[in-house]
């Protein structure tokens, strides 16, 4: 005799339409969210904002912003840099970036530096707004979302693995649109509102290509697993994606030269042979905590969580493979301006935003003690880093107020007190001197410089092509520190440049119409 089989009672289901939006992955178990935040959310949103900049700090003419802002301020008055343009529109000429600042600063009449500050300030905020909507989708509880968010914002600082990036910079740049972008794309993806994803992964695009190539591979992974899930069947690795970097124009890729391997071997973040033990753990340590997340992880409980740390993995080891392709010495080297394990920006931001969710579902909960014994010393060790990162400069450079940077007080002067057509020779490792800070002549001082050592040759490890003529200017101020008068007056035969920044005590025989405490500003007659 079979034994009777008690069959559970039917579910209820709610009229067609009734508790349900479009768009969203119908997960059980997850509460069926709006498509707009609620003034409460963005008030704490504009909070965690807040407080992610006066942990952060504000650097507007900082490291990139070298690269990105001259490009900004040629647009708005094309007299600008007349010389040595190349090495900052390399970069400027290929995104939307300088047109869509300094078309904002028109329409907003306002200064440069305020408008920028605006920038950054919205940058941040579209970042943790996109990073809310993901956690929504994947945890029930609030607190858990929020505490993904709070990881996000508290980290924006934090280097990612050996990449040369922060998953948020202190100043604005073409990233700075870039990531935001990427995620709120992301986050369309997975509420399957695919037309503001196509949108948001274009606009991208413009802004960074190079991010945007990231992007839309894992957003492919997305979508495959997707069709998988909804199909009950198992994909591989799609041909589309194996063969990517195939369909690349290797007119992009010009052949390597001996500059060009100097240069490259100047910027260790282009190949993983170049990274540090720690670097590779930064590397691979996401892979296991990744795939462990997964496991845990409950598809009824956390929505689009598992198939979101799924496509991570395999989309980490796609461009782990690759890198590794690119290291080994031979022909591949060309590609190494793709930098491969730049996908470890929307690695972490994802890890933390998930793994901040799980930690506040299972540990934090609602005692609000626990999130202070977390939080607090989190955001003052991130905080004193910034501190230390820029030791001789305020940990908040806001454009209206005074410079607290002695270099950027004679950056200032210049601005002010030399012609337009002015034409600058510094220390080709000037960004590297006591009390510089890495702060950019050309973002600051809005003149022209003959090519240096630091962000110029960033450019060329992206530009190839520029590496001649910026090996050439770089070993003409060989032993810079011991030039003499007769030494200026050749690089004024050689190149026209009529003014130097030189350190304290300077050099006798100059004129020096400015002077501090670090530099002197001075003519060449």
């Amino acid at each position: 005799m079979e034994p009777r089989v008690k069959l559970p009672a039917a579910v209820p289901q709610p009229p067609k339409g009734v508790g349900q939006q479009p768009g969203v992955d119908q997960q059980p178990g997850v509460d069926r969210l709006p498509r707009h935040c609620t003034k409460r959310e963005l008030l704490l949103l504009s909070a965690l904002t807040a407080g992610a900049v006066l942990i952060h700090g504000y650097h507007g003419g900082a490291e990139d912003a070298e690269i990105y802002l001259p490009g900004v301020l040629q647009h708005l008055n094309p007299a600008l840099f007349p010389a040595n343009a190349q090495f900052f529109n390399s970069h400027a000429g290929m995104t939307l970036f300088p047109a869509l600042v300094s078309g904002s600063i028109r329409l907003l009449h306002l200064p440069v530096g305020i408008v920028l500050l605006m920038w950054y300030v919205a940058t941040i905020f579209a970042l943790l707004l996109a990073c809310f909507r993901i956690a929504r989708l994947c945890f029930r509880e609030k607190h858990a979302a929020w505490c993904g968010v709070a990881m996000v914002a508290s980290l924006l600082t934090l280097p990612v693995a050996g990449t040369a990036l922060y998953i948020m910079d202190q100043y604005v740049t073409s990233r700075s649109f870039s990531t935001a972008a990427s995620m709120l794309a992301l986050a369309s993806v997975l509420e399957r509102r695919y037309l503001a994803a196509v949108m948001w992964v274009a606009f991208t695009a413009a802004v960074h290509p190079l991010m945007a190539l990231f992007l839309a591979v894992l957003v492919g992974l997305l979508l495959a697993l997707d069709w998988a899930e909804h199909r009950k069947s198992s994909t591989g690795w799609s041909r589309e994606e194996s063969f990517l970097f195939a369909f690349l124009p290797l007119s992009l890729f010009p052949p390597v030269t001996q500059v060009y391997l100097r240069v490259i071997q100047a910027h260790p973040y282009f190949l993983l042979t170049n990274w540090a033990w720690y670097e590779w753990l930064g590397m691979l340590a996401p892979l296991a905590i990744l795939a462990a997340m997964a496991v845990m992880s409950r598809p009824g409980r956390h929505g689009p969580m598992v198939r979101l740390l799924k496509a991570l993995v395999v989309f980490e080891v796609f461009f782990l493979g690759w890198a590794l392709a690119i290291s080994v010495p031979g022909p591949l080297e060309r590609f190494s301006e793709i930098q491969p394990m730049r996908c470890l920006l929307l690695v972490y931001i994802l890890l933390f935003l998930l793994g901040g969710c799980l930690l506040g579902e299972w540990v934090l909960r609602r005692r609000a003690w626990r999130w202070a014994v977390l939080f607090v010393p989190l955001c003052a060790g991130m905080a004193f880093a910034q501190l230390q990162l820029f030791p001789d400069s305020r940990h908040l450079e806001w454009p209206w107020g005074p410079p607290g940077n002695m270099w950027v007080a004679g950056f200032d002067w210049i601005r002010i007190h030399t012609p337009q057509n002015a034409y600058f020779a510094l220390d080709p490792d000037y960004e590297r001197l006591p009390g510089e800070d890495v702060h950019g002549f050309r973002a600051i001082a809005e003149r022209s410089m003959l090519a240096d050592n630091g962000k110029d040759s960033g450019a060329v490890s992206m530009f190839p092509a520029l590496a001649g003529e910026w090996s050439e200017q770089v070993e003409a101020r060989r032993g810079w520190k011991q030039f003499q008068r007769a030494d200026f007056a050749r690089l004024k035969a050689r190149y026209r440049v009529d003014w130097v920044v030189l350190q304290q005590p300077g050099t006798r025989g100059l004129i020096c119409p400015y002077q501090n405490d670090l530099i002197l500003v001075c003519r060449v007659d």
